[in-house]
């Protein structure tokens, strides 16, 4: 594994009930590099970010992290995320009743064990760490509201901003435009850009007009397997990619 290469994911196979989900898949990003994932329902997009994030077993395969080539085969999901591997799913789970501050205390990188977490009294530095995510997410108006107040849109890129304040480096997005106006997803393309200046991201989507914001390198999965890699052009250009996904 190479100096810059931050995930390597190699020769990685998983089935379910006899169906290989993912089949001898082989990915790798860089530490500081955005990435598209996309691909025909079935196509093996979730059960990649659960192998990666521990939440499923593959059968074979190795997926090595960090400069010194860790197994994350070997660690748990609360291990993997320690570690730096950070989840965002569809729907977002933020803590409603809470404000968007509160949101963003508890989800800051600190000590997890429970006499931590019951004795945390937040520093001067938290204080300006959240207002410097707010800043990033682009809610430092909206500190002190309630998340149930927000718009979806908002809540979407307060959970992106708690898993900034986890300080991840690698951050796994699924579908993030979904149910967005233009406005939100144009904030939201700026912000996985930006975030991907310091850290990898890599967002799974189906919208392909949002994919070409970006701008970014796409793999396309089919069938648990890389089917092409590389500029949207090149890839969407690729008969294979036409045939059994866009085609459709």
């Amino acid at each position: 594994m190479s100096m810059n290469t931050l995930l390597e994911v190699s020769g990685v196979s998983v089935s379910f009930d006899g169906f290989k989900a993912i089949n001898n898949l082989s990915f790798q990003i860089g530490p500081a590099e955005l990435r598209a994932v996309i691909g025909p329902n079935g196509a093996g997009k979730t059960t990649f970010m659960d192998i990666v994030t521990g939440k499923t077993r593959p059968d074979e395969g190795r997926i090595l992290w960090g400069e010194k080539s860790v197994s994350l085969l070997n660690m748990s999901e609360a291990q993997i995320a320690r570690a730096g591997v950070g989840r965002k799913f569809q729907k977002p789970t933020v803590f409603e009743t809470q404000t968007v501050r509160e949101n963003l205390m508890m989800a800051l990188k600190n000590k997890r064990d429970w006499w931590a977490v019951l004795t945390f009294k937040p520093r001067s530095n938290d204080f300006d760490r959240i207002q410097k995510v707010a800043q990033e997410i682009g809610l430092a108006e909206q500190l002190d509201r309630v998340a149930a107040e927000l718009s979806h849109g908002q809540k979407q890129w307060l959970e992106i901003g708690m898993l900034l304040a986890q300080e991840p480096r690698l951050l796994l997005v699924d579908e993030p435009a979904a149910g967005m106006t233009p406005e939100e997803r144009e904030h939201t393309t700026a912000l996985l850009v930006e975030a991907a200046k310091t850290r990898a991201v890599v967002v799974v989507e189906h919208d392909m007009e949002f994919v070409r914001r970006l701008n970014c390198k796409v793999t396309v999965l089919h069938e648990g397997a890389v089917l092409a890699e590389g500029a949207l052009d090149h890839v969407t250009a690729n008969p294979d990619v036409i045939d059994v996904y866009l085609g459709r």
